[in-house]
């Protein structure tokens, strides 16, 4: 067996036997850093949404799903920027991995948790659903709830308070 720099660390830590075994263990099983699911419409983009992407992303690699324009408009209300714009915006935030136009309507979010496989699912209080919870022990994924929280001394924002505050 050929044994490389990850084999040869480990080895030299734990006795090469060992290391021989854990490293045959790591070629079947790839090692990948946490994946980090979080959901939302994020129209008004602000202070609010990067504080919650922040705080996810100290969980793993951060995947955001971006509400689409059917389903945003199905929930609230006709979106003020359309989906491509708004994935263009969220995907622009550097704790973001990787951001795409969410497949499923109302509050399922099984298509995307499908394709993202995530290990943790991040919520905010607002967004803490049944539904959610309920699709993510069906497929062994970690629902974690945040509180809404500013970061710093930054005021606590929503889309919808912007959106009064603007008629």
């Amino acid at each position: 067996m050929r044994l490389d720099s990850r084999a040869l660390a480990v080895g030299l830590l734990i006795g090469a036997g060992a290391g021989a075994a854990i490293y045959a263990l790591l070629q079947r099983r790839p090692w990948r850093r946490r994946r980090v699911y979080v959901s939302g419409c994020f129209d008004l983009l602000h202070s609010g949404h990067v504080a919650f992407f922040k705080e996810a992303a100290q969980y793993g690699e951060l995947y955001v799903s971006v509400g689409n324009d059917a389903n945003v408009t199905q929930l609230k209300a006709k979106p003020m920027f359309p989906e491509d714009e708004r994935v263009y915006m969220v995907a622009a935030i550097r704790w973001v991995t990787h951001a795409f136009v969410a497949k499923g309507m109302g509050h399922d979010q099984g298509p995307d948790l499908d394709y993202v496989r995530p290990d943790i699912y991040f919520v905010n209080e607002d967004g803490d659903k049944e539904i959610k919870r309920t699709q993510c022990a069906e497929r062994g994924i970690q629902y974690l709830v945040a509180e809404r929280k500013p970061d710093g001394s930054l005021e606590v924002r929503s889309s919808t308070s912007i959106k009064a505050a603007l008629k």
